[in-house]
């Protein structure tokens, strides 16, 4: 059994970081999500998302290819997230993604009939006063800062990962990855991850002594 790891968390947590050095250091496949709203500075196309317009979006639902998909109002007008079935998922071996709580959810809704697949849940928090400052922070960098937005993701994030939406979705302390220090927040992941890898070899070992 395979295991697909979906790193998620509020903006300003530093999962964008963490997954991509927990990419680096595993040398996992990656399933990169998609959306429909503008590159901001320092993204890379393919790398951070593939940045779609809305008419080959559509496309994608009308061949079936959309697996889940989110929009949010912004101050710049509507933004949808999505997850498309395409040759990524038929990748062999672990995955790791990063992603909202609602397209773990959908994910993990998509492979709960597939047996060759456990998806597991990262989840990267710190309190709202250091998100607040690092959001910030973050956007300072920006070539033309918009403040208004950054409240906006700030209180859509406090209700997309609610208390009872993460309870709701089976995200525990056991699943929650405190970033305020990385070096040990990723050392604390990538144990994580090595005791699931080690779960699913038992696991697999035990279906294969049951076929013999």
């Amino acid at each position: 059994m395979s295991n697909f790891y979906y790193i998620m968390g509020k903006g300003a947590t530093g999962k964008d970081t963490i997954y991509k050095i927990i990419k680096n250091k595993t040398n996992m496949n990656t399933y990169i999500l998609y959306t429909t709203r503008p590159i901001r500075e320092g993204e890379e196309d393919g790398i951070d998302y593939h940045y779609v317009t809305n008419e080959e979006l559509h496309k994608f639902t009308i061949e079936g290819k959309v697996i889940e998909s989110r929009t949010y109002q912004t101050t710049k007008g509507p933004w949808i997230y999505a997850t498309i079935d395409d040759e990524q998922l038929k990748q062999t071996g672990d995955i790791i993604t990063i992603g909202t709580l609602e397209s773990y959810r959908n994910i993990k809704e998509y492979y709960k009939s597939k047996n060759s697949t456990k998806v597991v849940p990262i989840y990267i928090s710190i309190d709202q006063q250091e998100l607040r400052k690092r959001a910030i922070e973050r956007e300072k960098r920006q070539k033309v800062p918009n403040y208004e937005e950054v409240e906006r993701r700030i209180k859509a994030d406090n209700i997309d990962f609610s208390d009872e939406n993460l309870k709701r979705c089976g995200i525990t302390e056991k699943e929650t990855f405190y970033n305020y220090d990385l070096d040990r927040c990723v050392a604390q992941i990538l144990n994580y991850i090595d005791k699931n890898k080690e779960v699913s070899k038992n696991n697999k070992k035990i279906e294969l002594d049951k076929e013999r």
